[in-house]
């Protein structure tokens, strides 16, 4: 266990001496912690020395996550970091709430430590976050206060299903009971004494969403790390629980992880997956808004080109029930649609808007005989075609003079950083190799990136 599993270490942290410590850790290297810490206990506490360099830690990690101007100012716990939403994630879930189905309240069940709570505030949104975890609460109530949100959140730790029947209004007119799922094992700890803050009723509003973000890892403990839970009822609570909540509100969703089969999906709900900068964080099942029985693709931050929506924005591809486009020779043009596009089963979608076709039956990349960027998958013009060969394309890429391969690979077993050793290249030419199957037959296709519709850019 670690000094912030601890609620009393962590409330010191709050103080002006705790404050004080975390400010001059701010830039802390790792290699200079055992030097700094023997220091600073000589005028500090020992336990909230190592509090504060535990948070210090987090802090330098959740950059990734939080940016660095909010990571210098937030608090969190291992998991609790682990375990929080993308910033750019929570923000667009954040403004679909607000822009698209004009809410203007949200209940946040399961709120760990208030990383969506921060987005739908900052979003104009009024918050009700609930967790079961007194340590939890008390990490998100200081992130509201430390960005100045905590007028607009309000934390309390106690049992959602407990909280759910408190908020949830009369039976909805299709017969959905407003009290499903309150079985009171899905969630711990009791309430705090409070009133309500006037959450009682409100999802009888329309104006009032629901979130829920069930864990997905079990929780550390003896040193070790939580294991990833791939089981939906071993979630906590239940994803079946969680759904049934979401059923609620006029708006409701419910955080899942990317893996969840489509057959899981009910019928009424719209499934959206997510990626940022590539990387697929997470799906969402959203219920009473969106496209039911539907299925979307957002990338945050795409890759590639990103056409007339400028730079780094959020862009979207919507499901239109095509069927799987069919395979054909590779052209000239290959393009590697995003996870989530391929998670959300909408690569026919993106074969579509390029005028492509797959390279393969079994394998997600997309081909054309002429350049047309999309946001949802980087596109690259392929300059060779080869049967897998390490011999043959390491004398291909010395006679070219290329010192830098990216390696990418769909339907290959070769690890990329196998083939790059056995390469042995010292050139300064680039390039892109793609190894998959193309036809049922193992292939290497070689090419660079597309970075704009015009030739007159492309590599030569």
């Amino acid at each position: 266990m670690t000094d912030l599993d601890d609620l009393d270490a962590f409330a010191a942290l709050l103080t002006e001496e705790g404050g004080a410590l975390l400010t001059s850790l701010r830039d802390l290297a790792p290699a200079d912690e055992l030097s700094v810490a023997t220091r600073l206990r000589r005028d500090h506490p020992a336990p909230l020395v190592s509090a504060a360099l535990t948070q210090a830690r987090l802090r330098q990690r959740a950059v990734a996550k939080f940016g660095a101007e909010d990571a210098a100012r937030m608090y969190f716990t291992p998991d609790g970091l682990e375990q929080a939403t993308r910033a750019s994630v929570a923000t667009h879930r954040a403004g679909r709430f607000a822009e698209e189905f004009g809410v203007r309240r949200v209940v946040d069940l399961c709120c760990g430590i208030g990383g969506d709570a921060v987005a739908l505030a900052r979003a104009g949104i009024a918050v009700l976050a609930v967790d079961r975890s007194p340590l939890t609460c008390a990490v998100a109530r200081a992130n509201a206060e430390a960005l100045g949100l905590g007028e607009l959140i309000e934390v309390r730790q106690a049992d959602v299903a407990e909280v759910l029947a408190e908020v949830a209004g009369p039976a909805r007119a299709d017969g959905t009971d407003s009290t499903a799922g309150t079985d009171s094992t899905t969630g711990g700890g009791g309430g705090d004494g409070t009133d309500g803050g006037g959450w009682a009723g409100a999802l009888a509003d329309p104006a009032t969403g629901l979130f829920v973000d069930p864990a997905r890892r079990g929780a550390r403990g003896g040193g070790g790390r939580g294991g990833r839970i791939f089981d939906p009822e071993a979630y906590e609570p239940p994803l079946s629980w969680a759904m049934a909540a979401a059923r609620t509100a006029a708006y409701g969703a419910v955080k899942v992880a990317p893996g969840i089969p489509h057959e899981a999906v009910p019928g009424e709900a719209e499934a959206e997956w997510v990626s940022d900068a590539g990387d697929v964080k997470e799906a969402v099942l959203w219920f009473g808004g969106g496209s039911p029985g539907r299925t979307r693709a957002t990338l945050c931050s795409p890759r590639g080109r990103p056409g007339r929506t400028g730079p780094g924005a959020n862009v979207t591809l919507l499901g239109t029930g095509r069927p799987d486009p069919e395979a054909g020779p590779v052209g000239d043009y290959l393009y590697e649609p995003d996870g989530a596009v391929i998670r959300a089963h909408l690569v026919a979608e993106v074969a579509a808007d390029t005028g492509g076709r797959l390279v393969d039956p079994t394998i997600a990349y997309v081909t054309s005989d002429l350049p047309r960027p999309t946001p949802f998958a980087p596109a690259y013009r392929i300059t060779d075609q080869l049967p897998f060969n390490v011999k043959r394309l390491r004398a291909l890429l010395r006679e070219r003079g290329v010192g830098v391969v990216e390696v990418k690979k769909r339907g290959s077993a070769v690890e990329p950083e196998e083939l790059r050793r056995k390469l042995r290249l010292s050139g300064r030419a680039s390039c892109t190799v793609f190894l998959t199957r193309v036809a049922g037959a193992p292939a290497m296709l070689l090419g660079h990136p597309l970075r704009d519709a015009t030739e007159s850019e492309l590599p030569s």
